[in-house]
């Protein structure tokens, strides 16, 4: 199932460059440790009982409590008294309430001018899944529109050894559009969603009507649009687990790379690089939804940025996505103040918001006992769904917070780019990512949704009602997968569904 990338290939694939930081052979552990790694982590074949440590998704961290709408928003069950503390004070600063500038509140202005949430928890709610509107909701609280054009000369993007990073925003609306501004400024626009039935027949006859978005943008307040500009809808991803993916060595995610499909599998699966902003050097992406940002900080500094308007040491813009065509957003104020440091969210904010966002735990598994769970499980792998979703890895031993050394840990993803087809294609590349590839999100926690987010929406944009339809949605690379889901006899796709519910 795994195809290992040689340097040399890594290098092919890089036009000849090998950053031997990012994926140079596995150094943290071995001979005994790494043997012991390699075999813990194999696909299993044994389907009749659970395997061992099935049940703490997390590792060490795994939390332990009570199900309920918090069950996200826990920390690491492995952290010291002092990293509790840290904890805390990030999770105050994730729930923050910012407002618009000036004001008395002096440690909580600089929202905007123009945003799409007025705090980090106002779209991660609960520290879960974003959702489209409900109907008869007039506001998208926790999805917005990603805005971008083509390239041209000379290529504004973030730049390095080869490797290009980002997109370039629309010349007007930036990279997103922004729903709200601040008091004396109009919001840049609204999105706009029409969906269209589509139904589905699967092998025994019953029929699934999935809904096939449209996405536009209306009542525009600073002129059109470029004509050539490309629309991605994009939901808030849940929080849990991040830290230990991001400790996840960047090795043993190559190793289930295969551009060319050398195995003949259908799964070609490759790597998002980007340019990290804290050390100005290529890194293998891992997180968002087209795996564009290598660390969490980077992630959240561009958010702050970008979602709240709110600038960081690491993306200082304090007048947030606007452009240089809305001088009326530029000319309004701002929540720096020097005596606070550089930065309307200075150090250790953005340490602390970060920290925050590493160190939330993962549930604990249930019922992995079950029959019907075992059963699903096996139709899981049957079906090839492990293939992307791959169930296993040991983060490094070596990571900088010892919660998240050398733990066994199951997020079933690979963190790779696979072109899922058509049908879920936005047309809109980031980075290396085409307008077809999607990175694999991980499935932990999937059995949570409508406890903590009240819904079951899912996919980037929320498009499937629930896992049947986001199964039935995919194409490209998951066909085989999909196409096998759809000839299950209905006792075989409730497994499969009851063993998701379980993860």
């Amino acid at each position: 199932m795994q195809v290992r990338l040689t340097l040399a290939l890594i290098a092919l694939l890089m036009g000849g460059m090998v950053f031997a930081q990012d994926f140079g052979i596995r150094t943290d552990v071995t001979g005994d440790d790494l043997a012991r790694v390699r075999a813990v982590t194999a696909p299993t074949t044994d389907f009749t009982k659970p395997e061992n440590f099935e049940t703490n998704p997390a590792g060490k961290g795994t939390t332990r409590l009570s199900v309920n709408q918090d069950s996200f928003s826990h920390f690491q069950d492995n952290l010291s008294f002092e990293q509790e503390e840290q904890f805390k004070l990030g999770n105050a600063l994730f729930r923050k309430i910012w407002v618009s500038s000036p004001s008395s509140t002096q440690a909580s202005d600089g929202l905007g001018p123009l945003f799409n949430a007025r705090g980090c928890q106002s779209c991660h709610i609960k520290d879960g899944r974003g959702h489209p509107p409900f109907e008869g909701q007039a506001e998208n609280v926790s999805m917005f529109l990603r805005l971008s054009v083509p390239p041209k000369e000379p290529d504004t993007r973030l730049a390095m050894d080869g490797v290009i990073a980002g997109e370039v925003g629309d010349p007007t609306y930036g990279t997103q559009l922004q729903d709200f501004a601040v008091p004396g400024l109009a919001a840049e626009g609204r999105m706009v969603i029409d969906y269209t039935d589509l139904p589905v027949t699967l092998g025994d006859g019953t029929v699934v009507t999935l809904r096939a978005p449209k996405y536009s943008v209306a009542d525009l307040a600073y002129g059109p649009l470029a004509d050539n500009v490309m629309l991605s809808p994009r939901l808030a991803n849940p929080m849990i687990g991040l830290g230990l993916v991001e400790n996840i060595p960047a090795e043993d995610i190559l190793a289930n790379a295969d551009p060319d499909d050398t195995n003949n599998d259908g799964i070609s699966g490759r790597p998002n690089w980007t340019v990290a902003p804290e050390t100005n050097t290529v890194m293998l992406g891992r997180f968002g939804w087209k795996a564009g940002m290598a660390t969490i900080r980077s992630q959240s500094a561009a958010a702050f940025a970008g979602d709240i308007g709110i600038s960081t040491p690491l993306v200082n813009l304090p007048h947030g996505d606007c452009t240089e065509n809305q001088p009326e957003c530029l000319a309004m104020p701002t929540g720096e103040q020097a005596r606070l440091g550089v930065s309307e969210a200075p150090d250790p904010v953005l340490d602390l918001v970060t920290f925050y966002a590493q160190t939330l735990g993962v549930p604990e598994r249930v019922d992995v006992k079950s029959a019907p769970v075992l059963a699903g499980k096996e139709a899981f792998y049957a079906a090839g769904c492990a293939s992307c979703h791959v169930p296993k890895f040991v983060t490094s031993k070596t990571a900088e917070n010892p919660a998240h050394r050398f733990q066994l840990i199951w997020p079933y993803a690979d963190f790779l780019l696979h072109d899922m087809g058509e049908g879920l294609a936005d047309h809109r590349p980031e980075g290396q990512a085409t307008g077809t590839e999607w990175r694999t999100p991980p499935l932990w926690g999937l059995g949570f949704t409508q406890t903590v987010s009240g819904h079951t929406f899912f996919l980037h944009d929320g498009r499937a009602r629930n896992l049947t339809e986001a199964i039935l949605w995919h194409g490209g690379e998951a066909q085989a997968s999909r196409d096998a889901f759809a000839a299950m006899t209905a006792k075989q796709r409730a497994d499969l569904l009851t063993f998701l519910g379980a993860l």
